[in-house]
């Protein structure tokens, strides 16, 4: 070692995305992931392999599936990799645990949400959809309808999800080039 200093690299960037399922949040994540080389860590995902094992879908598997979300995540934030996390993130419990986890490892945390504005076209994508993840089932119109989703009371980036992904990439990496909002 020559003694000298080594740059200190970037922080890095734990994205959250949230929204109802059918919004376009796995597409936008799995785009974002490949441009940043980033970890994309879906819950559903983890909640299908639980199912796999044996385990038959409740509050538990879902729990258990952000908990396995929220620890693989930190494992990628503290090797220094950028990490987007695809979940409903729809109550202050999961949208708590990633704002925990961000200032645990000073990891630098934006939250994206997608909506799809367009009823017709939402309903259209979930009616039309199927599972995506087996044997998760696929959510029905009326379940997607009575989620508990309550709104963001923070600064978070806001994308249509029924507007080009292209778009959605370059509007979300736009928000990441810039400093992390500031949270009270």
């Amino acid at each position: 070692m020559t003694g000298q200093a080594v740059p200190r690299p970037r922080r890095p960037r734990l994205v959250v995305l949230a929204g109802l399922p059918g919004t376009g949040k796995s597409t936008l994540a799995r785009l974002l992931a490949e441009q940043l080389g980033g970890a994309w860590l879906r819950v559903d995902t983890i909640e299908a392999s639980l199912l796999k094992a044996g385990l038959t879908q409740s509050f538990e598997t879902g729990l258990a599936a952000y908990l396995a979300a929220r620890d693989l995540a930190r494992d990628q934030l503290a090797m220094g990799h950028d990490t987007i996390v695809d979940a409903v993130n729809g109550v202050d419990p999961a949208r708590q645990m990633w704002r925990d986890l961000a200032g645990e490892l000073q990891a630098d945390r934006f939250v994206v949400e997608v909506v799809c504005s367009d009823q017709e076209e939402h309903r259209r994508r979930i009616e039309s959809r199927g599972s995506l993840t087996p044997p998760l089932p696929a959510p029905t119109w009326d379940e997607v309808v009575r989620r508990e989703y309550r709104p963001w009371r923070e600064p978070i980036l806001r994308v249509q999800g029924d507007r080009s992904p292209v778009e959605n990439v370059s509007r979300v990496l736009d928000y990441l080039s810039r400093p992390p909002p500031k949270r009270v």
